[in-house]
């Protein structure tokens, strides 16, 4: 800990996944190996080349907002805002007229709202520009999750918006411990959120190359590190963390899940959609989370990877992590609980920060579902197919994105 900075803790947690709609049942999904894939629901996708993704099942917003509000907000801010009043219930933190400008909000979204984008282009089109809805812009803009949760719950504190792709929600988070660290905030609600299975999404991340093709079987087209795997299947929702510096966690008497120590943040400055040649940005921002945390490589005891079940991915990863942690990278284990969720793009890291403090608070790694062929490449302890209780001390969670954006965060038992 370095002196002058505040120790910042994890008391809130908040999710909606393809596995679950709240914390426990995400938690109950990742610890039973629950598969969120099938095939769309969402839009007629038989034209498209992929027609399966990780859908939030069951979803009603009715009961978290009015249905006025759920009109006029896109469908990634709902998640956002939801996940976040979870959070905050979870925290048992209140906000008042007396702390509201010490607690902020930062979420993160790698693209926003798609489906209000893509919508209000076809009534554009159809209808022409008067039919245009006055809510588009406040509904697409990336920044509104922030924005809404904030209104929400009365947060008027640090606000920003994060839209660093996929590693959006552990910015987020990163960018929310360093405010708290240097004193600027006593509670920050932070992560990710993302809905981005549309027409257009799938399509372009389709077009790329980036999505997997398995429609035949869509159960087992996410298998991360698997010989197999032939890209990521698109998923949404939001998960989302307070922290709160260690002082004010114990002065009004909060219950504490666990530590935030570490951020990490680099750029590979390489390619738009590919990854520097082995993993060497990702592998700087593990470095930089563990010396930001001041940890001992031989103490991390399980790594959240960014696992996207794509070649070039993990390849990398596998590589990032050897190179930092050399003889005993085949002694940690390594899951992507992206296996089971599908890839929620800037809203993976809020999720997957969530299942890295769920795994040191009750003793259990998540596993690698559907990893069946061995990849020479990636010989790695994936955890594969089952859930192992395991005490981690120290945990990594890793958030890769396009453009090169690289992002570790390290998480501890508070001691």
């Amino acid at each position: 800990m370095v002196e002058g900075l505040h120790r910042v803790v994890v008391t809130g947690l908040g999710a909606i996944t393809p596995i679950g709609n709240t914390v426990e049942e995400y938690w109950d999904g990742l610890t039973a190996g629950r598969n969120g894939v099938a095939a769309i629901t969402l839009f007629d996708a038989s034209a498209h080349a992929c027609r399966f993704a990780a859908e939030v099942k069951n979803f009603d917003p009715k009961g978290f907002l009015e249905p006025k509000e759920s009109k006029r907000w896109d469908r990634f801010s709902k998640f956002g805002v939801i996940a976040a009043k979870e959070a905050l219930v979870n925290a048992g933190l209140s906000i008042t007229e007396a702390n509201s400008s010490r607690i902020g909000v930062i979420i993160g979204s790698g693209v926003g709202g798609l489906l209000t984008m893509e919508t209000q282009s076809h009534v554009l089109a159809d209808k022409g520009p008067s039919r245009v809805s006055p809510f588009t812009v406040p509904m697409m803009i990336p920044n509104m999750a922030t924005g809404l949760a904030a209104i929400a719950l009365g947060a008027k504190g640090p606000s920003s918006a994060v839209a660093t792709a996929c590693a959006a929600g552990s910015n987020a988070i990163g960018d929310a411990f360093r405010l708290l660290q240097l004193g600027k905030a006593d509670a920050m609600v932070c992560g990710g959120a993302e809905a981005s299975i549309t027409p257009l999404g799938v399509a372009g991340f389709a077009s790329a190359k980036a999505l997997s093709f398995r429609n035949e079987d869509p159960s087992t087209a996410s298998r991360p590190f698997d010989a197999h795997r032939d890209g990521f299947v698109i998923g949404e929702g939001g998960g989302v963390l307070v922290l709160e510096t260690l002082e004010y966690a114990k002065k009004r008497g909060a219950a504490i899940h666990a530590e935030i120590v570490g951020y990490g943040t680099t750029c590979d400055a390489h390619h738009i959609t590919s990854p520097s040649p082995g993993g060497i940005g990702g592998a700087e921002a593990i470095q930089l989370a563990l010396q930001d945390g001041q940890i001992n490589s031989e103490n991390v005891d399980y790594i959240n990877a960014h696992g996207t079940s794509t070649p070039a991915n993990d390849k990398n990863e596998t590589s990032a992590i050897k190179s930092v942690f050399g003889n005993r990278a085949n002694q940690i284990p390594v899951s992507s609980t992206k296996s089971m969720t599908g890839h929620l793009l800037g809203g993976s890291g809020g999720i997957e920060a969530v299942a890295c403090v769920l795994s040191i608070k009750h003793g259990v790694i998540p596993p690698t579902i559907n990893y069946s062929n061995p990849d020479p490449e990636c010989d790695l302890d994936y955890v594969p197919n089952t859930a192992r209780e395991k005490i981690s001390k120290v945990v990594l969670s890793n958030s890769f994105g396009f453009g090169g954006h690289n992002v570790c965060l390290a998480f501890r038992q508070l001691i």
